[in-house]
C-alpha cells in the first residue's frame, strides 16, 4: 500500500511591495510635518498673538493673523491632498518675512514697551521649514539667516520690547541654529532620496537594455532556425521541383516559411520598462544625424512624460525609416524641406509627424513586396500597440503619422 503523501503547506501570501524612498515621497511626508508642525505652533502662538491685538493695527492684525493661521490650515489640507503644498510654503514664508519687517509699524504707539515677546517668535523655525520645503537651497539658506536678524533688530526696539542687545543676539542665535538644523536634515534626506531615485532609474534603464539585447540574441537565434530549417530546405527543393507536384509542394514550403518569418518579426519581447519622450527625441536626433539627412525635429511639451520603452522603440525605427524613404524618393531640391514633429496625447501616448515637400507618392500604388512602407512602418507600428498612417499625393510631398496607443479614426478626428 502506498504512503499517502502529506498535505502540503498552503502557501504563504505574498507580501505586499514597499513603496521605495523617493523625492516624491520625501516631499509629501515633508509637507505633511510641516503643516502638523505649523498648527502645533501656531496653537501655541495664538493665545499670545489674542492679547497682542489690541495693542496692534487693526487691519494688519487681521491681514496677518489670516496669512499666518490660514497658512497653517491651507498647508495640512495641501498636504493631505497632495497638491499645492510648495505654493502654500512660499506664501507662508514670505507672508511671516513681511509680518517681521512690518511689526514696529502695526503697533499702536511704538514708543511704549512691549512687555511680552512678540508672537512671532513661535514660528520662527515653522517659516524656516517652508521655506527649505518651498525655496532652492541657496535662497532657504539667505532666508535662514535674514528671518531671525530682522526679529533681533525687532527686539531692540520699544515695539519688541526694548530688549538688550546679549538678548537680541541670543535669540536670533536660538533662532539660526534651531532653523539651520532643519534645513540641513531637509537637505540632506532630499538629497539622499534624489541620489535614491537616479539609482532606480539607472536600474531600469540597464534593465530595459538587457532584455533588448536579450530579445535581439533570441530573435537572431529564431531568425537563424527559420532560415536553417525552413529558407534553405524550400530553395533545395525549389531548386529540385521538376514536376508539377514538386513545384506545388515548394510552392508550400515557401508560404509555410513566409508565415514563420511574419510569426518572427510580429512577435514583441517581454518588457516592463518606461522611457521618455525627451529620451525618444534624443534617439532620433542621434539616428538622423548618422543618416546625414536635414531634418527639422520639433518638440513640444515633452517633459514628464513617457511610454513604454517596446512602444517607443517602434516608433523611433519607424520614424527613422520614413526618413530613409523620404531621403531616397523624395528628392533633394532647393524646395524640398523635411521635418519630424514629436508630441504626447491627452491618452499618455505619443505621436510622431515625420514629412517632407517632396515628389509625393499614391500609398494604393505601393507594391506588397515593398517592406520598407509595409513592414518597416506600418506593421512594426502595430505589433507595438500603435498606429501608422501615409498621407500622400504625387507632387505634393509626404507626411507620416505614427501614433501609440492606436485609436479609432471617429476618436482621432474628434480630437
Amino acid at each position: 500500500m502506498a504512503a499517502e503523501r502529506p498535505p502540503t503547506a498552503p502557501a504563504p501570501p505574498p507580501r505586499a511591495a514597499r513603496n521605495p524612498i523617493s523625492r516624491a515621497l520625501f516631499d509629501k511626508v515633508l509637507g505633511r510635518v510641516v503643516g502638523a508642525a505649523g498648527l502645533v505652533f501656531g496653537l501655541q502662538a495664538l493665545t499670545t498673538a489674542v492679547t497682542q491685538f489690541d495693542d496692534m493695527q487693526l487691519a494688519w492684525a487681521w491681514i496677518i493673523g489670516l496669512s499666518m493661521f490660514g497658512g497653517f490650515v491651507v498647508i495640512g489640507v495641501a498636504s493631505v491632498v497632495v497638491r499645492g503644498v510648495e505654493t502654500a510654503c512660499a506664501f507662508l514664508a514670505i507672508a511671516y518675512l513681511i509680518a517681521l519687517v512690518t511689526w514696529p509699524l502695526a503697533v499702536e504707539d511704538p514708543g511704549v514697551v512691549q512687555p511680552q515677546q512678540p508672537w512671532l517668535w513661535y514660528l520662527c523655525t515653522v517659516a524656516t521649514a517652508a521655506a527649505a520645503y518651498s525655496f532652492s537651497a541657496w535662497v532657504a539658506t539667505a532666508y535662514l539667516f535674514a528671518a531671525p536678524i530682522v526679529y533681533g533688530l525687532i527686539r531692540l526696539t520699544p515695539s519688541g520690547g526694548a530688549v538688550s542687545v546679549s538678548r537680541a543676539v541670543l535669540d536670533s542665535t536660538y533662532a539660526v541654529l534651531l532653523g539651520g538644523g532643519v534645513l540641513i536634515l531637509v537637505l540632506i534626506l532630499r538629497q539622499a532620496s534624489a541620489a535614491v531615485d537616479a539609482a532606480q532609474a539607472t536600474a531600469v534603464t540597464r534593465y530595459s537594455s538587457a532584455i533588448r539585447e536579450h530579445a535581439t540574441e533570441l530573435e537572431r537565434v529564431q531568425v537563424d532556425a527559420i532560415v536553417h530549417d525552413s529558407v534553405l530546405t524550400t530553395f533545395i527543393q525549389a531548386a529540385r521541383a521538376w514536376s508539377p507536384e514538386e513545384k506545388v509542394l515548394a510552392t508550400n514550403m515557401a508560404r509555410n516559411a513566409m508565415a514563420h518569418l511574419s510569426t518572427a518579426a510580429s512577435s514583441t519581447p517581454f518588457d516592463e520598462s518606461h522611457t521618455t519622450l525627451c529620451a525618444l527625441r534624443d534617439r532620433l536626433v542621434a539616428a538622423i544625424a548618422e543618416l546625414g539627412v536635414e531634418v527639422d525635429v520639433a518638440t513640444e511639451g515633452l517633459e514628464d512624460h513617457g511610454l513604454p520603452s517596446p512602444a517607443a522603440e517602434a516608433l523611433c525605427s519607424a520614424a527613422v525609416q520614413a526618413v530613409v524613404n523620404s531621403s531616397q524618393h523624395a528628392g533633394d531640391g532647393p524646395g524640398v524641406r523635411r521635418w519630424i514633429d514629436l508630441a504626447p496625447t491627452e491618452d499618455g501616448g505619443a505621436e510622431v509627424a515625420v514629412g517632407d515637400t517632396g515628389a509625393g507618392f499614391d500609398p494604393a500604388e505601393v507594391p506588397e513586396g515593398r517592406l520598407g512602407v509595409r513592414v518597416s512602418i506600418l506593421e512594426r507600428v502595430a505589433n507595438a500597440g500603435g498606429r501608422a498612417r501615409i498621407d500622400s499625393r504625387p507632387g505634393e510631398g509626404t507626411v507620416v503619422r505614427l501614433r501609440w496607443p492606436a485609436v479609432d479614426d471617429a476618436a482621432e478626428a474628434a480630437s
